[in-house]
């Protein structure tokens, strides 16, 4: 339940998030999110919902440069996997993503503002190589630890 306005509300639920597995030199790009209808901070692909007439290749790189500052350019589709069910879509299309230019760091998702029911609080590499050095704040996570060993496995970092 949402609660704006002094109301409460529910989150809508949206088919597809398309999101971005932003990777360079072995390590991939998160962004940290501060839920305020819940309190919670997690860590996850930068990414978000279509525009109307908007391809998903299109989308992928505008709530990219939204959220991290950053210009991409997406490689391939790597997966379509169902989102956790507390979370806000159906499915998840998670995209193989090299940055074209730019410094990653906080940027803003215009939704979010808009309803303010999240906020990105940081944005920091991973390295794939080696989930033991990741951020301890991750490895609470629910979705997000499996779909970056899903990426390591892909590109080859898994033992």
């Amino acid at each position: 339940m949402l609660v704006r306005s002094g109301r409460p509300q529910t989150m809508p639920q949206r088919d597809i998030r398309y999101q971005a597995a932003i990777v360079r030199d072995r390590h991939v790009l998160l962004v940290k999110v501060y839920d305020r209808t819940n309190g919670h901070q997690f860590w996850i692909f930068p990414g978000g919902g279509r525009e109307p007439d908007e391809d998903a290749e299109a989308c992928v790189r505008r709530e990219v440069h939204e959220e991290t500052s950053l210009t991409v350019t997406v490689e391939r589709l790597l997966w379509v996997t169902p989102d956790i069910p507390e979370g806000g879509y159906t499915w998840l299309h998670t995209y193989l993503c090299r940055v074209v230019e730019g410094e990653a760091r906080c940027g803003i998702d215009p939704d979010d503002a808009h309803d303010g029911l999240a906020t990105i609080r940081d944005v920091a590499w991973f390295d794939l190589r080696d989930p033991a050095q990741w951020n301890p704040e991750l490895a609470d996570a629910k979705a997000t630890p499996p779909l970056l060993h899903q990426l390591r496995s892909l590109l080859g970092y898994a033992e």
